[in-house]
């Protein structure tokens, strides 16, 4: 892993969140790296309560959130064309890869990204 920092994909904030011990083992101690569109998942909830939300907020104030950049969007073009992720996994993607970064998900999709450091959680 790159130093103590990680980057993190919405389902893994949503575990956390849910109060999974082994997520947050994993990651109450690492500098959290998210992308904007985590913090948009995670605000746009339609049945969102209001102490749900902030709560996310919470979180969100302790995670370095990135915002798309012209190297990103143009990683995001590749990546989607090569492995067919949806546009959000592909930003999520992107973003991980262009900071260098170990992406931390449940989602078993993104190994279709060679060129990505990934960590799947497994429950």
């Amino acid at each position: 892993m790159s130093g103590n920092r990680i980057f993190v994909d919405t389902n893994i904030l949503l575990y956390f969140l849910k109060g999974d011990q082994d997520v947050i083992e994993m990651i109450s101690d690492k500098d959290l790296v998210i992308s904007f569109i985590t913090e948009l998942e995670l605000l746009s909830f339609p049945k969102i309560t209001t102490d749900s939300e902030e709560t996310i907020k919470g979180l969100l104030k302790s995670c370095l959130i990135v915002d798309v950049s012209p190297e990103i969007k143009d990683l995001t073009i590749e990546f989607r064309r090569k492995s067919k992720l949806k546009l959000p996994d592909s930003i999520v993607a992107a973003t991980a890869f262009y900071y260098k970064l170990p992406l931390l998900t449940a989602d078993k999709q993104f190994r279709t990204v060679e060129e990505l450091e990934i960590i799947i959680y497994e429950m």
